[in-house]
């Protein structure tokens, strides 16, 4: 192995190689005088030392069987010995027999100032910046410039220069039980409100209880249970990286869902039952029930993809001009307006139409989008009883107020609004997985005379009866285009799906369009078909109903409580409940926060309760605060609560008539 020259302080360049062979004058009696045992006491058999430093020297290696101690760097540097066996013969491939040749052949030579060489090799390669031991604790798969990181490059100048660099893993990978902290997992439940009554830190798997961590950090938990996790190979993030994703724009349009092919379904079960793509088929009512029974699931999981829109509303804040008697026209001013952007918070202010003095109070938002809400469900936009599809107004269209009622409840839902609860399945398999792949049903058909024709068709028992009902509906079959050959009885099945498509689907393909364009507002559309079950409780199914326990659970006690009056509170809810009042849940919540329902994202701010020195309960909308009042016997304060819960609705209601009536 050659080793390049040194320079000496008096400039005389020496070569090493000779040097290293006049340092190496050691005699086959010095070898012998080590003795087996006592390796850290023993003498390198090249340069003579006892030190045992690994950054100086390499490793140093005893091979009792031969009485042989020897540093590894002065096995590389002696000039007369090279590497012939296998890397586990020897000491690192280098045989005993060739090590003991090099002895002997350096005792041969004259020494004149080998120790002074060797401890200057020492100085020079080895300690230099502390890249030697760098190179010895990096190895070569580690070992790179720490500026900027490069490896190709770097290690052959420090090869030039006379580093050496082992061929052997990092020291800190070889370490034992190295990295173990990393083998732990983050096992604990993170989300605001847990309900494992075993705690947080409890983990059961294969069950609800499982702990299932954050995939994109990886350091925040939830149990399955608390978000609402039907397995565990269900994706979840934590809010933290929710937000990072949302706002670095990396989030992605979710792609439409594709419902099974259909064509084998017998038009019968189309028309008497509700399908749904996801869903065991059952009766509507069945399908009710069961969605209340897991109505507190898909809200906290409608809440937590809500909470997760909401990130894009920027601290910035809108005011809006909003006039209660009419809740439409001054809705439709605010959000038209040039300067408005969905995206700001929003602020309301009421104002009192033809004043004169220009006055206007705080106004509840979710209290103006709860009234807004419920004049969309009972505007000519839609069509239906219960389950409501969109109508045709010509009217509307050309004032494209289809894309603003779209507009209004994506923002309601991001802003803190109430649910609609109105939009039938039909509605809203188009929204999510396109009208193609849609079949109406009759419950979607509320023209009387269309149903009529339908029910006409799909009850002929002879292929005559068949004809004779197409014959007398010619002219509007013919307008429809859904005229075919009738040939066969079953040829009714085909006929009916054709009109139904066309009357549903085909004949307000227009206003869905620009509906679909409004309900795109901040994200809402894509990701209500990215996850169509848990949307699909709040766009089609009212809210559960209220019970004692849920609002004794939302409200929390704001000030110091008086023990009596919160206990006459406790007692008038389950009075409420159980029938025992003129009031309702409802209008409870309606007389504290302006909404009949808890909105799937939630209150903000959550609702309290005050107990003052009162006549009379007082509702604060704006702040969702309710003040009880402090009585001496529970009759007073039911009679008190009653009395003004009650007139204050009744008198809101008829201030309202006006607008609910056009």
């Amino acid at each position: 192995i050659l080793i390049p020259a040194l320079q000496t302080s008096d400039s005389e360049s020496v070569d090493l190689e000779d040097d290293l062979e006049e340092s190496a004058c050691l005699t086959e009696s010095k070898m012998n005088e080590n003795k087996p045992g006592d390796s850290q006491n023993l003498a390198c058999v090249f340069c003579r030392k006892n030190d045992d430093c690994p950054n100086k020297y390499g490793e140093k290696k005893t091979k009792e069987k031969w009485n042989l101690t020897v540093h590894y760097y002065c096995l590389l540097m002696s000039s007369g010995i090279w590497q012939r066996g296998k890397e586990e013969e020897g000491v690192y491939g280098f045989l005993i027999e060739d090590i003991r040749k090099e002895v002997n052949r350096a005792s041969k030579l004259v020494v004149s100032k080998g120790p002074l060489m060797i401890e200057i090799l020492h100085l020079k390669f080895f300690s230099d910046l502390g890249i030697f031991v760098q190179a010895i604790n990096a190895g070569v798969f580690f070992f790179r410039c720490t500026i900027c990181s490069n490896s190709d490059i770097f290690q052959k100048e420090m090869l030039r220069m006379g580093i050496h660099i082992p061929e052997k893993d990092a020291s800190w990978e070889l370490e034992e039980n190295a990295y173990q902290e990393l083998l732990q997992h983050h096992e604990r439940c993170d989300v605001r409100r847990c309900r494992c009554k075993e705690g947080r830190d409890y983990n059961a798997p294969d069950s609800k209880w499982e702990i299932k961590r954050c995939q994109c950090c990886g350091s925040s938990g939830t149990h399955l249970a608390c978000s609402s996790l039907r397995s565990w190979e269900q994706n979840w993030e934590c809010l933290e990286c929710r937000g990072i994703i949302y706002n670095s724009g990396e989030f992605q349009k979710a792609k439409k869902h594709v419902l099974p092919n259909s064509n084998n379904v017998g038009i019968t079960d189309c028309l008497l039952e509700e399908s749904s793509p996801k869903l065991p088929r059952q009766s509507p009512g069945s399908q009710s029930k069961d969605l209340l029974r897991q109505g507190s699931k898909f809200r906290r999981n409608v809440s937590t993809l809500l909470i997760e829109l909401g990130f894009q509303i920027k601290k910035k804040t809108k005011r809006l001009y909003i006039n209660k008697a009419n809740i439409w026209t001054s809705a439709l001013d605010a959000f038209r307006n040039r300067n408005f952007n969905p995206s700001y918070a929003i602020e309301v202010a009421y104002v009192i139409e033809n004043d004169n003095f220009g006055s206007e109070h705080p106004g509840s938002k979710q209290e103006f989008l709860s009234l807004l809400m419920q004049h969309l469900e009972n505007s000519s936009l839609f069509e239906g009883s219960l389950s409501k599809n969109l109508s045709l107004n010509s009217q509307a269209l050309k004032e494209n107020l289809y894309y603003e009622a779209g507009k209004m409840l994506a923002i309601s839902l991001v802003h803190g609004g109430p649910s609609p609860g109105f939009f039938s399945k039909t509605l809203f398999n188009c929204l999510v997985y396109g009208p193609e792949n849609t079949q109406p049903i009759l419950d979607d058909v509320s023209d009387f005379d269309v149903a009529q024709i339908i029910i006409r068709i799909n009850t002929a028992t002879t292929v005559a009866d068949l004809k004779s009902v197409i014959n007398e509906c010619y002219n509007y079959l013919e307008l429809i285009g859904c005229l075919r050959l009738i040939t066969t009885l079953s040829d009714k099945y085909m006929l009916v799906k054709d009109i139904l498509v066309y009357h549903v689907i085909q004949r307000v393909q227009a206003p869905f369009e620009s509906f679909k364009q409004g309900l795109k507002t901040l994200g809402v559309l894509e990701k209500i078909q990215a996850y169509p079950e848990a949307f699909c409780s709040i766009l089609c199914y009212k809210p559960e109903s209220l019970s004692a326990k849920i609002l004794s659970d939302l409200f929390t006690v704001h000030t110091l409580p008086d023990v009596k009056a919160l206990g006459f509170w406790n007692s008038y809810l389950q009075a409420v409940e159980d029938g025992k009042s003129t009031t309702t849940m409802e209008d409870i919540l309606i007389f504290a926060t302006g909404c009949s329902s808890i909105p799937p994202a939630g209150f903000k701010p959550t609702p309290s309760i005050e107990c003052l020195h009162v006549d009379f309960p007082v509702g604060n909308k704006c702040n969702n605060c309710l003040a009880i009042p402090i009585t001496n016997t529970y009759k007073e304060f039911q009679e008190n609560m009653d009395f003004t819960i009650r007139n204050t609705l009744k008198l809101e209601k008829e201030e309202s008539s006006h607008y609910i009536g056009h």
